[in-house]
């Protein structure tokens, strides 16, 4: 975020989460990329300790009631110490959001506002062996008897399952319902829930990434989130953090490290900055930042402030998610060819961070799934509109009625 904008109190938020980022063992991330460490548990417990969790979250459940302005400025911190760190802080805002939004009072208290402390975690289950993307052809199960749901199934990809002491599963309650067959359930890991690793990941290790499986669990009724086959507006709703945790911003740390790099390297007697081939990469490395800083900032006040239709949101939230995760994975490339044979090596994090960026396209919606929302959203504006401006189209040297004869459609 551009700090010309902060106020005086943000600016103490930045000071705040810089020295949060200082206090991260260099250990611990080096661990966690070896997986030596399945989940970073006292990263958490950190953070809940400096009250940095899920800052939107009202302060009667231990945030702070600020806005997605301000909590962008904490994620931009984090995002220097790598993707699986920042994805596990930012889960924790996105989940305490859905318990905010539709939990009741006793839910908050029992899940909400722990979970802000950092004294418990949660993971998200969604995604399914069988798919992420369509959510709607999920085969997990959850049917009522007395006053449980029987829950059978299994989610794959849980960021902190190994972690998580509950977990918000989408699972189907009203087979054939279409947009009304899921619901949403609060399901504790003591439960009976199998949690499994998930070996193998190209990067992000660490986050205690799971799958987990569920064999006629025993669910409470009062443990259902919101309404029952109104888990899709539990989806909907959670799907604006959960895009907006894209922007994790640690392409400046990365491209500071080539540049003054590119500054001291030397090459044909001079340094290497000098040469267009490496100056030209840096320069279009910092306006990529420069762009996605100032589209973060235009999102997070377009849904702080209500601004437009949902639809408008949404399409504002994926480009945001489409445009940021795309960006950091090209300046993690820049960065290693700036860099050259030494950024394939471990001398530099810069192979590490071109493990972890890679996901991030993928994570939360595929970027593919970003443009089909960001073309349907903006055709459902330009469509339904009225044109009350000036008719460029009509700006040609033909009259309206050659131009009629021209413009064949069919």
């Amino acid at each position: 975020m551009f700090e010309v904008f902060m106020t005086a109190e943000q600016k103490v938020l930045l000071k705040e989460a810089q020295d949060f980022v200082k206090w991260a063992p260099r250990q611990l991330i080096l661990d966690m990329d070896d997986e030596k460490i399945k989940f970073p548990k006292e990263f958490i417990e950190e953070a809940g300790r400096r009250n940095l969790l899920a800052l939107r979250a009202p302060r009667q459940y231990g945030g702070r009631a600020l806005k997605y302005v301000d909590e962008f400025i904490v994620l931009g911190e984090v995002g220097k110490l790598g993707v699986p760190l920042a994805c596990v802080f930012g889960i924790v805002g996105l989940i305490s959001d859905a318990l905010n939004a539709y939990g009741t009072e006793a839910q908050k208290q029992k899940y909400l506002k722990p979970l802000t402390a950092g004294k418990i975690w949660a993971g998200e289950a969604l995604t399914e062996p069988r798919g992420g993307s369509d959510f709607f052809g999920a085969t997990t199960t959850a049917h009522k008897e007395g006053k449980h749901y029987i829950l059978n199934g299994q989610k794959r990809f849980v960021v902190g399952g190994e972690g998580a002491d509950f977990f918000l599963v989408y699972a189907v309650t009203n087979p054939g319902g279409g947009h009304n067959s899921l619901s949403t359930l609060i399901v504790e890991r003591d439960m009976g829930v199998e949690v499994k690793h998930v070996y193998g990941l190209m990067g992000s290790h660490g986050t205690g990434t799971a799958r987990i499986i569920f064999r006629d669990v025993k669910v409470p009724e009062e443990n259902l989130l919101g309404k029952e086959n109104k888990g899709s507006e539990i989806f909907y709703h959670m799907m604006v953090p959960e895009r907006m945790v894209g922007y994790i911003n640690g392409s400046r740390a990365l491209l500071e490290i080539a540049a003054r790099y590119a500054n001291k390297r030397k090459a044909f007697g001079q340094p290497i900055r000098n040469f267009e081939a490496v100056s030209f990469r840096i320069a279009e490395c910092i306006t990529k930042i420069d762009a996605v800083n100032a589209l973060a900032y235009v999102v997070a006040r377009t849904v702080d402030d209500q601004v437009g239709t949902a639809g408008y949101r949404r399409r504002m939230v994926s480009e945001l998610k489409r445009f940021a995760t795309q960006s950091q994975w090209e300046i993690a490339n820049e960065t290693m060819q700036i860099l050259g044979g030494i950024g394939y090596t471990r001398v530099f994090p810069v192979e590490r961070a071109v493990r972890e960026t890679r996901l991030l396209q993928i994570w939360t919606g595929t970027n593919d799934i970003q443009n089909l929302i960001i073309q349907h959203e903006f055709y459902k504006e330009l469509l339904s509109r009225t044109v009350d401006e000036r008719d460029i189209e009509a700006d040609i040297h033909l009259s309206s009625e050659e131009a009629a004869e021209e413009k064949v459609y069919e």
